[in-house]
């Protein structure tokens, strides 16, 4: 149930790639764990995902790559909900402070270090392994940290130093309009990422984006991040569904 490998990979700077599902069946996230991608995303923050869907995408892509979910908020019950689920990673949204991230890692941590309470959900295999649960969890889980206000930009370097995160990533769409220019890439939005992008290499946090087209990927990794999540399921859908549609117009005149 654990994936230890996402984590080694993320800290020896190797190249990883995800990729981004908000449709709420887990045949999605299976269907695209299958691609081939290091790690799927499954969003809860602005989906109508359930906790039971949450569990069968993290069953339909284990197998095959590391289940990674976004939380709806940096908040410490529903973190160890999703955390009983056994996930490779955990995503909060909108961290802005050294404390919000201080607050973060410690919703993923049991006692004494953290505040995270002791299940027998999935991730401890329903009670049968509670203690091996503690000390999976530990080592193995990814837990990253989303900058995407002007205040995560100017306490980047405080939140990145914090003790048990493991990665920062910035969301494209969120910090532009933070800053004033949604959807553009303006200079305050290349200076923004670009100091992030030099607070992760000082510091050696690897730092990522998402990419929603495949001209973003190539930007993104010329840009320096050290992982990027190539792509949304319902972009996708519409890009393909679009040219299909385009296709049978084109073919009938």
């Amino acid at each position: 149930m654990s994936h230890p490998s996402l984590k080694r990979r993320l800290e020896a700077g190797d190249p990883v790639t995800g990729y981004w599902t908000t449709l709420a069946d887990p045949a999605v996230a299976e269907l695209v764990a299958e691609t081939g991608f290091d790690f799927v995303v499954v969003d809860t923050e602005h989906t109508p995902s359930s906790l039971e869907t949450v569990a069968n995408s993290l069953r339909a892509v284990s197998s095959e790559s590391a289940g990674v979910v976004r939380v709806p908020w940096n908040d410490h019950v529903r973190i160890k909900r999703v955390l009983d689920l056994a996930p490779a990673g955990v995503m909060a949204p909108m961290v802005s402070t050294p404390e919000e991230a201080t607050d973060f890692v410690a919703a993923t941590r049991y006692p004494p270090e953290g505040r995270r309470g002791i299940g027998v959900g999935r991730s401890a295999r329903y009670g049968r392994d509670v203690a091996g649960q503690v000390d999976r969890d530990d080592a193995d889980l990814v837990r990253i940290a989303q900058i995407e206000t002007r205040a995560g930009v100017e306490n980047v370097a405080d939140i990145a130093a914090v003790d048990g995160l493991d990665a920062l990533f910035v969301g494209p769409a969120d910090l532009s309009a933070a800053l004033g220019s949604f959807g553009d890439d303006d200079e305050a939005f290349e200076e923004a990422v670009s100091r992030v992008l030099d607070v992760g290499d000082e510091a050696g946090v690897p730092v990522g984006t998402l990419a929603t087209s495949t001209d973003d990927v190539e930007r993104w990794v010329a840009w320096g991040f050290d992982y990027v999540i190539c792509g949304v399921d319902t972009l996708d859908l519409i890009r393909g569904t679009d040219a299909a549609l385009a296709a049978h117009e084109t073919a009938r005149e």
